[in-house]
């Protein structure tokens, strides 16, 4: 296993300590005694993850270490993140006021992602599977996503969440409609055929 390769294993194993973090800070805010230090914890720990995602790509590139267990794990590394995120944040209060993810962008996320998945595994078993490279709409979902999730976990804007809940909910239904139309596309072409050895 490359040192890139490791990285992005690290980055997945750090995923459930988040969680544990994450949950745990807001037991203590509904018990009316918040410990900031789990709080500060779980956003180090999320922050570290992110991180590793531009470090191990950076060294799979420079350093000739891109391989094949690299490029399946490091997506999945990256879901796992950003959706343990969203769905433990939208779960607990991390403040007054029910000071967490709404439901409807939660479940606005994972529909959008469970639709990809199923219209990926489509392409496949029907032989229609090509490269489809990401696009700078599904890019600014991703970070408007991450953005929401910092609102939330830094509580340093006292406006209203819903307004960065609104704009990560457009990208990401835009994203999600995008991906939809391109898998559609690709089930009315020709079948991919295999590589004769």
């Amino acid at each position: 296993m490359t040192l890139a390769s490791k990285i992005t294993v690290a980055r997945l194993c750090l995923v459930p300590v988040f969680a544990v973090l994450a949950a745990r800070y807001g037991q203590t805010v509904a018990a009316g005694a918040p410990v900031e230090s789990l709080r500060w914890a779980a956003l180090i720990v999320f922050v570290t993850a992110s991180a590793t995602d531009g470090i191990d790509g950076y060294i799979a590139r420079h350093f000739n270490q891109c391989s094949r267990f690299g490029e399946i794990i490091d997506p999945i590394a990256d879901k796992a993140l950003l959706l343990t995120g969203i769905v433990t944040l939208s779960l607990v209060d991390w403040g007054p006021g029910h000071w967490r993810i709404p439901w409807w962008l939660c479940a606005l996320v994972l529909l959008r992602d469970f639709i990809i998945l199923g219209g990926i595994t489509i392409l496949y078993l029907t032989h229609h599977m090509r490269h489809i490279g990401p696009s700078w709409v599904g890019k600014v979902c991703t970070v408007t996503q991450m953005f929401v999730l910092g609102w939330v976990m830094l509580r340093i804007f006292p406006s209203s969440l819903i307004y960065p809940c609104l704009i990560a909910a457009f990208f990401t239904a835009w994203s999600g409609w995008l991906y939809l139309m391109k898998g559609i596309r690709q089930l009315r072409m020709p079948r991919v055929t295999a590589p004769q050895p």
